[in-house]
């Protein structure tokens, strides 16, 4: 009876959707209202109107790689020091809403580094949040930018806290994330700065489960009181995190073709989502790295249908869990 009636509540769009899918349509599929709830805007933007403007082509990594090491040679290659300046950083923020709009995104999660702040932005939390809005205001009104507040694990704890003294108190900021090496310091470093971000009312996000094991995941959940994990796809190895996940109402906002090209899964028909979604866990699916994997949301969709992973109704129903709105605890 629910799903009956929400696909009454939803109307055309469902229809579009799962048609979108099964006719291989991605203009179709473009159309129809999505989130993206795991973007790094540095690389999430749409790489033909970065070359446009800037003359700078960046090609996508299209086998495998075998390490982060290769990675890091891909960003040294492609984005280089192009793009290392306030004028060039505002640029990034504009590709990622261009490329949003393209690409039918209605609500989108981006923000900056806290390293950012002074090296881009003058050290002044108004000119950085007013940079992030007057590129929504100028290119994509109608999006929901939620903005958040974006961290490196390999950054001392005292050195994030004295960056992090501007952002507090600002309500402009939704939520807050962690991401870089998972091994490059104990999870339980970043217990004061989470404690501090829920106390601001962020929702509370990190990037656990990528590299790391199941256990991982539930101790960093349980450690930081997270609301919501990026990838996490490692929970999917154990019954317990799975149940633990579920029970508890943790979000993943999983990115599959990164999972895939940065080699922590073998093909996209055998990605963990659709054990994590079939066993109940509330799971987005979300872009990462657009530049480097020659993916957006859309594409991600279809994908994740021409594989065989997920089916057309189990699609429908994790886009449609992106674009509810959530709250922090």
């Amino acid at each position: 009876m629910y799903r009956r009636f929400r696909r009454i509540l939803v109307g055309g769009e469902y229809m579009n959707f799962r048609q979108a899918l099964r006719n291989r349509d991605m203009d179709q599929l473009r159309r129809v209202p999505k989130s993206d709830l795991h973007n790094h805007f540095v690389l999430g933007g749409n790489r033909e109107y970065i070359r446009r403007t800037t003359g700078v082509r960046i090609d996508p990594i299209v086998i495998p790689l075998t390490s982060m090491d290769e990675m890091h040679q891909w960003n040294n290659v492609n984005m280089g020091g192009h793009f290392d300046n306030p004028t060039m950083r505002k640029l990034l923020i504009d590709a990622t809403l261009v490329q949003a709009k393209a690409d039918g995104v209605t609500v989108l999660e981006i923000g900056e580094d806290v390293w950012g702040l002074a090296k881009f932005f003058s050290n002044d939390i108004a000119e950085l949040i007013s940079t992030f809005h007057l590129s929504q205001s100028s290119l994509y009104p109608e999006v929901e930018l939620r903005l958040q507040i974006g961290m490196s694990r390999h950054c001392p704890i005292d050195y994030l806290m004295l960056c992090l003294d501007q952002f507090w108190g600002r309500t402009e900021f939704y939520s807050i994330d962690l991401y870089g090496d998972e091994l490059s310091q104990p999870i339980k470093n970043f217990v004061p700065i989470y404690r501090m971000a829920k106390e601001n009312g962020l929702v509370l996000k990190a990037h656990i489960g990528e590299w790391g094991t199941a256990d991982d995941v539930i101790e960093g959940v349980e450690l930081l009181e997270l609301d919501e994990v990026q990838h996490g796809i490692a929970a999917a190895q154990s019954r317990t995190a799975v149940r633990y996940l579920r029970d508890n109402g943790i979000r993943l906002n999983v990115a599959p073709s990164s999972n895939v090209l940065l080699g922590r899964v073998r093909d996209m028909k055998r990605h963990p989502i659709s054990t994590l979604h079939r066993n109940g866990v509330e799971v987005t699916v979300n872009s990462d790295d657009i530049l480097l994997c020659d993916s957006d949301v859309s594409k991600e969709y279809f994908r994740l249908y021409e594989s065989g992973c997920l089916t057309d109704d189990e699609l429908e129903e994790i886009r449609l869990n992106g674009l509810k709105p959530r709250k922090a605890k």
